[in-house]
C-alpha cells in the first residue's frame, strides 16, 4: 500500500505561488548595466541554477538525482526523488571606460522549480526562472550640436524590467542509456526605456534646462519550446561517458508597445505629454539556441564536463527593427565552457567535509554587440560548495549550496573620437553569488500491512 509523505510540500508550493505572483522579482536588477540596453536585455535562456552555476553554467550532459537539472529536460529521467529548488542571487560590479568608473550592485530571488519522478521512465519538472533582465543608466555630455558649436547637449537614457519564463518539462527514457524530453515555457514581462536629451549654452546650464523624453514600454508573452536528448554509456565499470544536447527553437514573442514623448521644465514638472502610439501591436522574434556538451564521471565521486553555445542574434528582431529599439543590429554569439564536480566521500562519518560537493569552471562567451566591428568577450571563473545538512534520512533531505562567478566582460577602447565626440567601450568586472536551498523528499512509500 502506497502513502504519500507531503513533508516540505506546503513549504515548496508556497514558494512557487509567490514567484508565480511576482514576477518582477525574477533576476531583474541585478545593477546597473549598460549591455543590458540590446536586445531584451541581458539574456539569461536556459542558464540553469546554483549547481550549474558554480561549474561554469554547464549541465546539459551532466546527469544529476539531487538537483533540479531544467537545462535538458531529458535529465529529468535522472530525478530521483521529489526535489524542490530556490535561489537567491546577488552581484556586485565595477564598470569602468578609460575616463570613469562607477560601482553598482543589487540582490533578488532568482528562480524556483519542482521537480519529480512519475515512474521509472519518466520524470517531470515546473519552475519560474529569468529569461532577460534590463537595468542600465548612463548619461553622455558634448557639445556636437549640429549647426550650433557653441550649444552642450546631455543625453541620458535608463532601461529596467525583463522577461520571466514559467516552464513545465518531461524527461523519459527511450531505451537503455538513451532520454529525450522537451519543456514548454510561458515568457512574460515588460521593459521599460526612456532617452532624455537637454540643450544648453553651458554645462553648468544644463541642469535648469528644460527636458525631453522619449518614453517607451514594451509587455512582451508568449510560448517557447525546447527539446533535449542525452545517451550514457560505459568506458568500464568506474569511468561512464554521457552526450548531451538541447535546442530551443526561434519564438516570435508577441509584444504590445507604447510611445510617449513628455516634456519637462527645468523643475521636473511635466508640461506637455504626446501619445505616439498606445498598445501597438507587433512582436520579438528571438533566435534558436543550441547547446551541446560531453561529460566523463565515474557513477559516484565526481564529473567533468564540457560544453558548447550558439546562438543566432543577427536574426534578432523587436517589431520590425533590427538590433530592438536600441537599433543596433546583433551578431550571432558563441560560448564555451568547461566545469565539474567532486564529492570526497559522500557516506563519510569521520569527516563531513568530505560529504561536501566541491565545484569549479572556467567560461567564455561572445557578446551579441560588436563596436566598429570589434568582438567584445565576456570571461568567467566559477566555483561553488554543496553542503548536505546532517539531518538527512532515507526519506528526506536538505542540501544548501553556494556558487560563485568572478568575471569580465567587455574593455575600455576608444572606439571614435573625431567632431568633438568620443564613444567608449565599458568594461564590467563583476562578481555574481548564488544561494540555493535543495529539499529531497520520498512522496510515495510502499508500506507492508503485518
Amino acid at each position: 500500500m502506497s502513502q504519500p509523505n507531503f513533508t516540505g510540500l506546503a513549504g515548496g508550493l508556497s514558494l512557487l505561488g509567490l514567484l508565480v505572483a511576482s514576477p518582477a522579482v525574477m533576476g531583474q536588477g541585478l545593477g546597473n548595466s549598460p549591455y543590458s540596453r540590446l536586445g531584451l536585455g541581458d539574456a539569461s535562456l536556459n542558464a540553469g541554477g546554483v549547481r550549474q552555476l558554480g561549474m561554469g553554467g554547464i549541465g546539459v550532459a551532466a546527469p544529476n538525482s539531487v538537483n533540479v537539472n531544467e537545462i535538458n529536460p531529458a535529465l529529468l529521467y535522472y530525478t530521483a526523488r521529489t526535489t524542490f529548488e530556490g535561489g537567491y542571487s546577488a552581484q556586485f560590479k565595477t564598470l569602468r571606460n578609460n575616463v570613469s568608473s562607477q560601482r553598482t550592485g543589487s540582490a533578488n530571488l532568482s528562480y524556483l522549480a519542482l521537480a519529480l519522478p512519475i515512474n521509472r521512465r519518466w520524470g517531470a519538472a515546473i519552475g519560474l526562472k529569468p529569461y532577460s533582465s534590463v537595468d542600465y543608466e548612463s548619461t553622455t555630455v558634448d557639445n556636437s550640436v549640429a549647426g550650433d558649436p557653441t550649444a552642450f547637449v546631455e543625453k541620458r537614457y535608463t532601461g529596467s524590467g525583463g522577461l520571466a519564463e514559467a516552464y513545465m518539462s518531461h524527461g523519459v527514457r527511450l531505451t537503455k542509456g538513451l532520454t529525450a524530453g522537451v519543456s514548454v515555457g510561458y515568457v512574460f514581462g515588460s521593459i521599460d526605456q526612456e532617452a532624455q536629451t537637454r540643450l544648453a549654452n553651458s554645462v553648468a546650464q544644463l541642469e535648469s534646462a528644460s527636458r525631453d523624453i522619449y518614453q517607451q514600454h514594451i509587455h512582451y508573452s508568449d510560448f517557447t519550446f525546447r527539446a533535449g536528448a542525452h545517451y550514457r554509456g560505459k568506458f568500464s565499470d568506474k569511468l561512464n561517458y554521457n552526450l548531451g544536447g538541447t535546442y530551443s527553437f526561434r519564438s516570435n514573442l508577441n509584444g504590445e508597445r507604447s510611445l510617449s514623448l513628455i516634456r519637462q521644465d527645468d523643475e521636473g514638472v511635466q508640461t506637455s505629454l504626446t501619445a505616439l502610439e498606445v498598445d501597438a501591436t507587433g512582436k520579438a522574434r528571438v533566435p534558436s539556441l543550441t547547446q551541446i556538451g560531453i561529460s566523463l564521471d565515474n557513477n559516484r565521486s565526481w564529473s567533468l564536463s564540457l560544453e558548447g553555445t550558439r546562438q543566432q542574434w543577427s536574426q534578432f528582431r523587436a517589431f520590425g527593427e533590427q538590433g530592438g529599439s536600441a537599433g543596433i543590429p546583433l551578431s550571432d554569439t558563441y560560448r564555451a565552457a568547461v566545469g565539474g564536480e567532486i564529492t570526497p566521500d559522500a557516506s563519510s562519518v569521520d569527516s563531513y567535509f568530505k560529504r561536501v560537493t566541491y565545484r569549479a569552471g572556467l567560461s567564455v562567451a561572445q557578446l551579441p554587440y560588436r563596436p566598429g566591428g570589434n568582438t567584445l568577450y565576456d570571461r568567467a571563473v566559477s566555483w561553488g560548495f554543496a553542503f548536505p545538512l546532517p539531518t538527512a534520512t532515507p526519506l528526506d533531505a536538505t542540501t544548501i549550496s553556494l556558487g560563485f562567478v568572478y568575471g569580465q566582460r567587455g574593455n575600455t577602447d576608444v572606439l571614435q573620437e573625431s567632431g568633438g565626440t568620443v564613444e567608449r567601450n565599458v568594461k564590467e568586472d563583476y562578481v555574481r553569488m548564488q544561494l540555493g536551498v535543495t529539499l529531497n523528499n520520498r512522496w510515495f512509500i510502499k508500506r507492508r500491512i503485518q
